[in-house]
C-alpha cells in the first residue's frame, strides 16, 4: 500500500477530466474538432499557452447554449474569442494564484417562464477561472460559473 493510501484510504471515486469532456459536462476548447475557428488554433491566437475547457454551464451563458441559435449578428467564434480575451486580460492583471474571477457581457436572448422570446438583452456573465492539474499533472484551465465547484 502507498503512503498515500496509508494516510486516506483507498479510493472510492474517481471522475477525470477526460472522462467530463466525453460527457458533455466540460467542453474542451483546445480540441481541434470543435471547429470555432476552423484551421485555426484559437487559444494560441489568444495567447494562452494552456489547455482551456469550460463547463457546459458557463459555455451555455457565455458562447453557444446546446441546440439553441444565436442573437442576429452573433456566432461562436466571436463570443468564444471574447471570453478568452477577457480571461487573458485578467491572468494578465492578476496577482498571481490558480484562481481568477472575470466578466464577459455578451447578448443573450430574454427567456419569459422557461421559454424564449424574440428579444435579447446584454448581460454580463460573471466566470471563474481555476488552474490546476489534469489527468497527467499537466497544468490546465477550467473557466465555470462562480458557484460551480
Amino acid at each position: 500500500m502507498s503512503e498515500q493510501n496509508e494516510f486516506f484510504g483507498e479510493v472510492i471515486s474517481s471522475y477525470t477530466r477526460a472522462e467530463a469532456i466525453a460527457d458533455g459536462f466540460l467542453v474542451d476548447l483546445s480540441d481541434s474538432s470543435c471547429n470555432f475557428r476552423p484551421g485555426l488554433n484559437i487559444l494560441q491566437e489568444a495567447g494562452i499557452k494552456f489547455p482551456v475547457a469550460m463547463t457546459r454551464a458557463a459555455f451555455d451563458r457565455t458562447v453557444q447554449k446546446l441546440g439553441e441559435p444565436l442573437p442576429p449578428a452573433q456566432d461562436v467564434s466571436g463570443r468564444l474569442w471574447d471570453v478568452l480575451t477577457m480571461l487573458k486580460y485578467a491572468i494578465r492583471t492578476s496577482a498571481g494564484g490558480d484562481l481568477l474571477f472575470f466578466t464577459v457581457r455578451v447578448w443573450n436572448w430574454v427567456y419569459i417562464k422557461g421559454d424564449r422570446t424574440n428579444r435579447f438583452k446584454h448581460e454580463d456573465v460573471r466566470l471563474k477561472a481555476v488552474c490546476g492539474p489534469g489527468d497527467n499533472a499537466e497544468p490546465v484551465i477550467t473557466i465555470m460559473l462562480p458557484d460551480e465547484d
